[in-house]
């Protein structure tokens, strides 16, 4: 027999998809109990109609998917589930249709409340604020390895450690970092580590494919490299990895790959990056890559941790996002 909870799982994702389009809809239904998180969603829907507003945009449509990734507990009074929600936000701005897609994993606790079940809790397993330094730690449960039976070709090679101001300049394939943004949007390239907070990880991955060269130093704490697992140890730089140390390199970067930093958002071009420090205090904790344009010029992104395509660049729509929050728009230059 179907689980009962599951009815109201289901009733959970047609409240969601509702306050993604409106965030005046009221239900009678209620099946959320969580104080919290009710709270925190009347702060972001009503955030959200003024956003669109400003932007000019006008929200037609929520699609939503719901995948149960785990039971953790179910008996007949209370189950503790892990879900994968696959959202497609449908909008229109300027006459043109837009579509943007996020992935979030949820913990949800329910009990059961005489005949009905209701979610107590709400807890979010892929949080896009987290902090913004030390060493990363690679997802459990994923390939332990960095790349094929090929070797580490890619990674050391003379031309790459031989470089420097005079080594040969190559343009930057912005189609092609854009390419692979919109390929592993919603999944991990095996070929490289994955981490539990892989949002700059991808990004880095992004700027190798449209032809970064490689900045080896050996050193984790400087240069932009990565080679994996090495004699089970990893093998990578801090700015490969994380926010704040790659807008770091990219900012004081004087050859090779190296970041401009503009204004303005509508000065980015496709492959450009953002960076994002919720808390206003200097230290950037989350990194997109630029991958579309909206109908007004404005940049569409696409990251990792919270899996996003063609999402609004300023994340306005995110919980991690607050009042304080600075970002940091850096240019990638046409040559390396």
């Amino acid at each position: 027999m179907e689980k009962e909870w599951k009815q109201t799982l289901y009733a959970y994702v047609n409240q969601y998809n509702q306050h993604q389009i409106d965030y005046r809809s009221q239900h009678t239904d209620q099946v959320v109990t969580d104080p919290a998180y009710l709270l925190a969603r009347s702060e972001r829907a009503s955030r959200l109609s003024q956003w669109y507003a400003a932007r000019g945009a006008r929200p037609l449509r929520s699609e939503t998917r719901a995948k149960l990734l785990r039971t953790i507990r179910d008996t007949p009074k209370e189950a503790v589930i892990d879900v994968q929600l696959y959202v497609q936000l449908f909008y229109e701005k300027g006459g043109v249709n837009h579509v943007e897609e996020m992935i979030q994993r949820e913990r949800l606790t329910l009990i059961r409340d005489g005949d009905a079940w209701v979610i107590v809790s709400v807890e979010q397993l892929t949080p896009e604020k987290h902090p913004a330094a030390g060493i990363p730690a690679v997802h459990t449960g994923q390939p332990a390895y960095a790349y094929s039976s090929g070797g580490s070709k890619p990674y050391l090679n003379a031309e790459v450690l031989q470089g420097g101001p005079g080594r040969k300049t190559s343009r930057y394939n912005r189609a092609a970092a854009a390419a692979y943004a919109d390929e592993w949007w919603e999944t991990s390239n095996p070929e490289f580590a994955v981490f539990e907070v892989d949002c700059t990880n991808y990004i880095s991955q992004c700027l190798f494919a449209g032809g970064a060269p490689i900045h080896y130093t050996g050193k984790r704490e400087s240069g932009w490299w990565y080679k994996g697992y090495v004699g089970s140890k990893e093998w990578w730089s801090y700015s490969w990895a994380v926010s704040n140390a790659l807008q770091s390199f990219l900012s004081s970067s004087s050859w090779g790959l190296r970041g401009e930093l503009v204004e303005r958002p509508e000065q980015l071009m496709l492959g450009d990056v953002i960076f994002y420090d919720w808390d206003g205090d200097g230290s950037f904790q989350h990194s997109t890559i630029v991958t579309a344009f909206d109908a007004g010029g404005s940049p569409l992104v696409n990251a990792h941790t919270v899996s996003s395509k063609h999402r609004f660049w300023d994340y306005k729509d995110s919980y991690a996002w607050s009042e304080n929050t600075v970002y940091r728009f850096l240019h990638i230059p046409d040559y390396f």
